[in-house]
């Protein structure tokens, strides 16, 4: 009788433990027998027997002999339970109220996953998840196809020439190397073989055609970091990781108000209700255009070109006024 009793009182402890493996198994490819043990605080010996309860459910788990030896979760031909920890599970429902705002055209998936994966929540994660209510406010930025991103994934994965027709009307040939989302957008950044450069196009302008082509060598993408590329590009920059166009202004407003909308620039408190603004754009009217959004008066400080730039802004926003009032 008593040794039922303990058996029973250990149950929620070896099913926690079970849980704790799972998990790590999940998180990484190999795992030493040594490393799970110092990570679980238990012997090796209760690692195997452990993994041997894990197969049973139905885990598909590989484990490597010798001093060297470890276990590693495979793919199997079924898929058993899925288990979260507590954190994991939080984190996929955040992850799910917010994929509206992903760009990748999967609102009504996340939706149906999200119940789903409340439904088999323990009442106690219901009820945190249920606290945290997010409000996925949609943009007016267009979403992207699922369908489409998949193809371009493969394409890229598989190292595959890509055939598609672009927005512009004009079919492309390119050598996929990554998908990057940025700025809420999904781009595919490549090498164009017409052009025999680099380009970023953006996913949701993107027509795959099939098949697609032979496979290619990868080329490094300048720098190194595809990261630092794009964010490049859309500067407009030469490589330098700068904009092209820099200039100093001062505005009559406060810092705080500034900083809020300038994302990579520059705001320094001069005062109550005036600030100093360095920015950047990838043209002076540009820049111009984006500093004059600011409700408020503005005194350039530099350099001439900006100055010029306000100068071309203020005749062509005076001919459009006299233009309206006629």
């Amino acid at each position: 009788m008593s040794s039922s009793t303990g058996s029973m009182e250990d149950m929620p402890k070896t099913s926690a433990r079970l849980l704790a493996l799972l998990s790590l198994l999940q998180a990484r490819r190999d795992w030493p027998g040594a490393v799970l043990a110092e990570r679980l605080e238990v012997s090796q010996r209760t690692v195997r027997r452990d993994v041997d309860r894990l197969r049973e459910l139905g885990y598909p788990i590989a484990a490597a002999k010798g001093p060297d030896g470890g276990y590693r979760l495979e793919p199997g031909a079924e898929l058993p339970p899925l288990l979260f920890d507590d954190e994991q599970a939080v984190a996929l429902a955040i992850a799910l109220q917010i994929a509206t705002t992903s760009g990748a055209g999967i609102d009504e998936a996340a939706v149906r996953a999200l119940n789903t994966v409340r439904q088999v929540m323990p009442a106690r994660l219901r009820t945190r998840i249920d606290a945290l209510q997010v409000t996925a406010v949609p943009s007016s930025i267009p979403q992207v196809d699922s369908n489409v991103l998949l193809a371009l994934g493969a394409a890229v994965r598989a190292r595959e020439i890509l055939r598609f027709d672009y927005a512009s009307g004009e079919p492309r040939r390119v050598e996929p190397h990554h998908l990057v989302t940025w700025a809420r957008r999904w781009y595919l950044v490549a090498w164009d073989l017409e052009r025999d450069d680099w380009r970023t196009f953006r996913a949701d302008r993107i027509t795959p055609r099939i098949p697609t082509g032979p496979r290619f060598t990868p080329r490094e993408v300048p720098g190194g970091d595809v990261a630092a590329f794009v964010i490049n590009r859309f500067k407009g920059a030469d490589g330098t990781g700068t904009w092209p166009c820099r200039g100093e202004v001062i505005l009559d407003l406060p810092a705080a108000a500034v900083s809020r909308f300038t994302r990579d620039g520059v705001v320094e408190e001069l005062g109550p209700n005036r600030c100093r603004l360095v920015l950047g754009s990838w043209s002076w009217p540009g820049l111009a255009a984006t500093i004059t959004r600011f409700d408020a008066d503005i005194e350039v400080i530099g350099p001439p070109e900006l100055k010029e730039a306000f100068a071309r802004l203020a005749r062509r926003c005076t001919k459009a006024a006299t233009s309206a009032a006629l």
